[in-house]
């Protein structure tokens, strides 16, 4: 008897081979770490990225979609070597195979982000980085100390906003190199003479951006869990807000940057006077409340004496009460006069720190066009527009040449 091939066949449309490929190379592989050099590049009008990764053997079609492609921080182009993560896929529409990025990098910070994500990994398995070894930052930073460069861009950022929201801290750039070789274990050295020293509420650790090879110190596993090991909170804003660092992970906080750092660590000052005002109500409104109950208990003890003593001792107790009404008085008004006194030795303390009282002082602030402050007249050049901020008013001004 003759069987039917046909009927006992499965045949599948081409669309559907495809799905079944795609899904067998998604479910068989995780993200792979792929190098090579780019060829036929093109982006068009859609802002993905489409091109082929190739070796002297092999290629494969690669895509990076835009909301990926906009965290790239070099231009593609035919000839570079690139270091790509990604997913195998499919794209049934045409049965191209392909590689659908995460991730893409110069191939120089290859062997850098390998070592990287490994040691990442690595502290990340032993809980350093675990959410409840984290220290809480104090509600108040009276002393601060600044792990920076002494003269880069992070550290001015810092104190200029530290100065603009709470001038009232005490702030301590403590001088460290911020990158190059042998940056890593200056760093170490002064965060624990930092913590050796318990002078501090916390301590920043601060960067400007850079490339991974220029922020790599802060990848150093020995700065990672002297960080993690430290009694002393620490916040960490090394980078710019793609930037990541072991240091950061480690770290009790972690912000975007040292001007977002800076922001953290301290409250604003109009915010601070505004919560001393709401204390000083609270503080009024409990005084008069409890002053009512007083009174309405030496009226009922009164009137407890009058109805329970016979007539002497009744004058009696009622001088007695007089007096203890009076004492109270005093000292219900001696509370008020020190409470008083407090909240305005805080508001002198508030407005001595204030740039608008040293303004009234006689005392002048001069900015350039960008609106920097400057500190010395070497940082003024000839014909150069300022700006002077006095007590009332502001007053354009034009740097002349020094008489000869």
């Amino acid at each position: 008897m003759a069987i039917d091939l046909v009927r006992e066949r499965k045949v599948l449309k081409p669309a559907q081979l495809n799905a079944l490929a795609r899904d067998l190379l998604e479910g068989s592989f995780a993200q792979v770490w792929v190098e090579g050099e780019i060829s036929n590049f093109s982006r068009p009008a859609s802002g993905h990225l489409y091109f082929t990764l190739k070796d002297d053997r092999a290629q494969v079609r690669c895509a990076l979609f835009k909301q990926k492609a906009m965290y790239l921080r070099f231009q593609p182009r035919d000839g570079l070597q690139v270091l790509v993560r990604g997913r195998l896929t499919v794209y049934e529409a045409r049965g191209d195979y392909q590689l659908a990025l995460e991730h893409m990098e110069e191939a120089g910070e290859g062997a850098l982000r390998r070592a990287f994500e490994e040691l990442k990994a690595k502290l990340a398995a032993e809980g350093l980085f675990a959410s409840e070894r984290k220290r809480a930052l104090p509600p108040f930073v009276r002393r601060l100390g600044v792990i920076t460069s002494p003269s880069g861009a992070a550290v001015r950022d810092v104190l200029s906003v530290l100065g603009r929201r709470f001038p009232l801290v005490d702030v301590e750039v403590l001088p460290v190199p911020v990158q190059g070789e042998g940056a890593a274990a200056v760093i170490r050295a002064m965060l624990a003479k930092a913590i050796a020293s318990v002078r501090y509420d916390a301590l920043l650790l601060a960067r400007g951006g850079g490339s991974l090879e220029d922020l790599w110190c802060f990848n150093d596993e020995a700065l990672a869990r002297d960080i993690a090991a430290s009694p002393v909170p620490i916040v960490s804003a090394v980078g710019h807000e793609v930037d990541f660092t072991l240091a950061d992970f480690a770290a009790d906080l972690r912000a975007a940057t040292p001007s977002a750092a800076a922001e953290l660590l301290v409250p604003a000052r109009d915010e601070l006077a505004m919560r001393l005002r709401q204390s000083q109500r609270r503080l009024d409104t409990a005084i008069a409340r409890r002053l009512v109950n007083l009174a309405q208990r030496n009226d009922q003890a009164w009137l407890r004496l009058q109805a329970q003593s016979p007539g002497s001792r009744l004058e009696r107790g009622q001088l007695r009460l007089a007096a203890l009404r009076q004492r109270l008085d005093q000292r219900i008004v001696r509370g008020l006069e020190q409470r008083a006194t407090a909240l305005r030795g805080l508001g002198r303390t508030l407005n001595s720190v204030s740039p608008l009282a040293t303004l009234a002082r006689g005392y002048a602030i001069v900015r350039d066009a960008g609106g920097l402050v400057l500190r010395r007249a070497a940082d003024a050049t000839t014909g150069q527009t300022l700006e002077v901020q006095l007590s009332e008013g502001r007053l354009p001004v034009k740097v002349e040449p020094k008489p000869s």
